[in-house]
């Protein structure tokens, strides 16, 4: 049974925080991600951490957990200094995570008992002498702090036979061992249900009145809403946003979203499309999702505007042959198109810039003008050797045309700024004169100059009025600043859809809070009940 150790009354101002962090930053080269992050968990309270694609949210609790130890800055455990340089001795000091993918918590072949006592067993030198009785004993009482009465039959069981739920629940109980001061859940209800996620909120609930400190993270609204008792906001690596409730959402999202600047004003070179290069007829983009129908036309730049879990990255996978839909069509230029892989789609003129550069779009160690011309080998080449003046002169071309910074098309990409790769990536599949571009947060960790450049060329190609550009993202300054039409997507939701200069940033928000009656992912009233 869990017990509550917090004393009636204590506030955060008679409180010592567990964990502090003071000025933390983490940079990797020239690409700053995490800036003078100071703040402090309390015990007794869940923190909510909010913030789109690429906030640095990740980065904070690699630096918390010890997965990074690469930071600058302090972070304190009751009082005192230490350097997290790993997971393990972050664990030894009362710091556990639980991160999203359950799955790579479990080890298949192990029983479920083996699986809680996990950490005991990796570690042989500590504990020389544990058999499975032993193991047994020691799970039944990890998984009794969680109010879980499994028995020996159960727990004997081989752990990959658990529902997404129950492992959740085991790798709860596995971070519990050792009474945690701090425990970090990253997107704990990803994959499960609205039954299984109450129960879950119902455990944290109890492990919250015991005085554990709880870092949570998700996108979906209402669970904070229902859970947290602070909101903290990162966006570009900052800490935009902290607050207790109740709390205020339209000033959360602002924040989440961005603010407008002194710079910002009305659209006058918003154009609109032509004719439909592609259609979405039908189409659930998630699985609790309604039918989606859209249209991409020629002439325009579309931005569909995001926070995770809305399905633009899903819409663009399947655009891009990465993916099939369920159920509904996909029509290109007015014929039907359904592409097995991205080759198909490529065929077709349908390209793709993935979210992420660095895993999904780089070769690390080559020149420049391989990275650019990697997808056109047989365009590129004869007889199996590289025609090395076309693809110099391809990659010269992309240099050009977007003013990448470099020493020229021999030099390595590891050598390039993020914002000069980010504009190799994009001139690589622009340089193809594709019938649709597709961008999937073509902007993150790209500084304003490179975001202007490469918003101008996409801007360019649709001038042609021969192509359509479909930018996807979660920052509404990046989408105001290049889309001729916005569409506002929750949920897998349509929201919003409306021409730049028929639209201001206060719709664009207004969007996103009129969804708050869609189950998790909802935007709760303002003063809605805890």
């Amino acid at each position: 049974m869990i017990e509550s150790s917090i004393p009636e009354g204590d506030d955060q101002a008679t409180l010592s925080p567990v964990v502090s962090l003071s000025g933390v930053s983490v940079a990797y080269g020239s690409n700053v991600v995490l800036t003078d992050v100071t703040l402090d968990f309390f015990p007794g309270r869940i923190t909510a951490l909010l913030g789109a694609n690429g906030a640095g949210k990740s980065t904070l609790i690699k630096a918390l957990s010890g997965a990074n130890p690469r930071y600058s800055g302090d972070i304190a455990v009751d009082g005192t200094v230490l350097h997290l340089s790993s997971p393990v001795l972050a664990k030894a000091h009362g710091i556990s995570t639980v991160h999203q993918k359950v799955a790579d918590g479990i080890v298949p072949g192990l029983s479920i008992a083996e699986n809680v006592v996990l950490d005991d067993l990796a570690n042989a030198s500590r504990h020389p002498l544990r058999n499975s009785k032993q193991s047994l004993l020691d799970a039944r009482a990890a998984l009794a702090t969680l109010g879980l009465d499994w028995p020996d039959s159960l727990l004997a069981q081989d752990a990959a036979r658990l529902s997404i739920s129950d492992a959740q629940l085991l790798v709860l109980a596995r971070a519990l061992r050792g009474t945690p001061r701090l425990l970090i859940l990253d997107e704990p209800t990803s994959a499960l249900t609205a039954a299984e996620a109450e129960r879950l909120f119902t455990v944290l609930r109890a492990l919250r009145d015991t005085g554990l400190s709880i870092v949570y993270v998700s996108h979906r609204f209402g669970e904070i809403e229902a859970l947290a008792d602070r909101v903290v906001v990162l966006r570009d690596g900052v800490v935009q946003h902290s607050s207790e409730r109740p709390f205020a959402w339209h000033e959360i999202l602002h924040d989440m979203l961005g603010r407008a600047t002194e710079l910002e004003q009305t659209r006058v070179d918003v154009r609109r499309g032509h004719d439909v290069v592609a259609r979405v007829s039908g189409v659930p983009l998630l699985a609790a999702a309604p039918r989606l129908d859209l249209e991409v036309r020629t002439g325009e730049v579309l931005g569909i505007l995001g926070l995770i879990g809305a399905g633009k990255t899903e819409l663009a996978e399947l655009l891009a042959g990465l993916a099939r839909p369920a159920s509904g069509s996909l029509s290109l230029g007015g014929e039907p198109y359904a592409p097995k892989r991205p080759s198909d789609a490529l065929r077709r003129g349908v390209v793709l810039v993935p979210e992420d550069r660095q895993r999904q779009a780089l070769l690390p160690g080559w020149s420049v003008a391989h990275n650019i011309s990697i997808p056109f080998l047989k365009l590129s080449s004869a007889l199996g050797t590289l025609r090395g003046a076309r693809e110099t002169a391809r990659a010269q071309q992309v240099i050009d045309s977007l003013g990448v910074v470099t020493a020229g098309p021999n030099a390595s990409i590891d050598d390039l700024s993020g914002g000069n790769q980010q504009k190799v990536v994009v001139g690589r599949w622009l340089s193809a004169g594709p019938r649709l571009a597709l961008l999937d947060e073509p902007f993150r960790g790209v500084d304003i100059s490179a975001r202007r450049e490469i918003g101008g060329r996409l801007k360019d190609l649709v001038a042609s009025g021969d192509a359509g550009v479909v930018v996807f993202s979660s920052d509404v300054d990046e989408i105001l600043e290049v889309a001729d039409r916005i569409i506002v997507l929750v949920a897998g939701v349509v929201e919003l859809d409306a021409y730049a200069d028929e639209t201001d940033r206060a719709s664009i928000v207004g969007a996103f809070l009129g969804a708050r009656t869609r189950d998790h992912s909802a935007v709760p009233p303002e003063g809605h009940p805890k």
